[in-house]
C-alpha cells in the first residue's frame, strides 16, 4: 500500500513539472515573439510622381489609391491635396462632371481647389509639400501638411510654379 502511494505521488509530482515546463516554455514563447512585433506595410511619405509635363490641367486621379493624394494643375501652379474629408476622414470622390469633390459619407463638397462649399466639412482639404527633385521630378512629402485656414496655404512649399 505504501508503495502504490509513493509510486502515485512520484506520478503527480512529474505531471506538475511537466505541465509547469509546459507553461513556462509557453510564456518563454510569448515574451520572444514579443520582441519581433509585425511589420506594416506603409507606403514612403515622400515620393515621386514624374515630370510636371506629364500632368494636364485638373485633378489627376492616379494616386488616390496608392499614396492618398490628388495632384490638381491649374494654369499657374501644381497642388497635392489630401484625400481625406476634414470632416470624418472619409474619402471623396472626383466628380469630373460636377468639377468638385463629394464625400460619399455626409455630402461634403470640395471645389477642386481643395475648398469646402457644402456639407458638414469644417474646413478645406490639406495640401502636402511639393517640389521639384533634382532629376526634375515632382517630389510629393507626406510629412508637411499645409491648412488653407491657418495661412499656410501661401507658403511656397505648399504649391510648385508652373
Amino acid at each position: 500500500m505504501a508503495d502504490k502511494s509513493r509510486r502515485s505521488f512520484l506520478e503527480s509530482v512529474a505531471v506538475g513539472w511537466t505541465i509547469f515546463t509546459g507553461a513556462s516554455v509557453a510564456g518563454l514563447a510569448a515574451c520572444v515573439r514579443f520582441m519581433f512585433p509585425n511589420d506594416l506595410f506603409e507606403p514612403p511619405t515622400q515620393f515621386k510622381i514624374g515630370p510636371p509635363e506629364d500632368f494636364a490641367e485638373g485633378v489627376d486621379e492616379r494616386f488616390k489609391d496608392l499614396n492618398s493624394i490628388w495632384v490638381v494643375k491649374d494654369t499657374d501652379k501644381i497642388v497635392v491635396l489630401s484625400t481625406v474629408c476634414t470632416h470624418l476622414g472619409c474619402t471623396p470622390n472626383w466628380l469630373s462632371a460636377d468639377l468638385k469633390f463629394k464625400c460619399p459619407c455626409h455630402g461634403s463638397g470640395f471645389y477642386s481647389t481643395g475648398i469646402n462649399f457644402e456639407g458638414p466639412a469644417p474646413r478645406p482639404l490639406e495640401r502636402f509639400k511639393v517640389g521639384l527633385a533634382p532629376d526634375g521630378q515632382i517630389l510629393v512629402d507626406k510629412t508637411r501638411k499645409f491648412q488653407q485656414e491657418l495661412g499656410q496655404w501661401s507658403d511656397p512649399d505648399s504649391f510648385l510654379p508652373v
